[in-house]
């Protein structure tokens, strides 16, 4: 099997190969995206004229460390493709995401582009999405036991997350506070719908119907390339 950073490169290379002169990139947040923009700065050297937009600051560090054109989100309504990696992502291309905690950016690019590419390796596909990680769940700091409470008379179990050092809690790029809840055996379409409807959410980790394609590092072929 690929090491994990040789994958996360090999994957992010070839992303940045499809990206065309003019185009306005979404840069996601995390060690595979940090690959796809160090790439994309390569071919900006190499030639490449494209603008960025990121979905957190530490992207926005990144690419700015780079010397990437950067655009702000507010005054963007539609972006050509997004660039961003996957916690799970099953055979139909639905995805879980948010354990780097900056889920409303995410699914605002995920959602506002022409083109969303996800890059992960062999390790991150799935049967169904809940397999290895809770599904992270952006509550309102003010409501989140009553968030908590009505995620639980769903069936769900879980709590809020602590921070990195494990002395507070995980506060999201959005302010929100994080819950990672696991929801046994519903199925994932319905998931989605529930926690959409429940009041306090401001945005979970399940992304459906969204990713266009999957790239995923494969020691034999190279890449592979899962379209919906």
């Amino acid at each position: 099997m690929l090491a994990s950073s040789s994958a996360k490169k090999l994957v992010a290379e070839h992303a940045a190969s499809l990206i065309e002169n003019g185009m306005i990139v979404g840069l996601g947040t995390g060690s595979t995206a940090n690959y796809f923009i160090e790439a994309l700065a390569e071919r900006q050297k190499q030639g490449l004229k494209c603008s960025t937009v990121a979905s957190s600051i530490v992207s926005t560090m990144k690419a700015k460390s780079l010397g990437l054109p950067q655009l702000g989100m507010d005054n963007l309504n539609q972006i050509d493709v997004y660039v961003d990696g996957a916690d799970e992502v099953t055979v139909d291309n639905i995805l879980l995401k948010g354990r780097g905690s900056d889920l409303v950016r995410e699914k605002l690019l995920a959602r506002a582009c022409d083109e969303f590419y996800v890059l992960i390796d062999q390790s991150k596909v799935v049967d169904h999405i809940g397999q290895n990680y809770p599904v992270p769940i952006e509550v309102m700091p003010f409501a989140w036991q009553m968030v908590l409470a009505s995620l639980k008379a769903l069936g769900g179990q879980g709590e809020l997350r602590p921070n990195a050092a494990g002395d507070g809690l995980a506060v999201s790029s959005y302010g929100s506070l994080v819950v990672d809840m696991t929801f046994g055996d519903i199925e994932v379409l319905v998931l989605d719908k529930m926690l959409n409807d429940v009041p306090g959410v401001v945005e979970h980790g399940i992304f459906t119907g969204l990713a266009t394609a999957v790239f995923i590092a494969d020691e034999t072929v190279g890449v592979i390339e899962q379209r919906r």
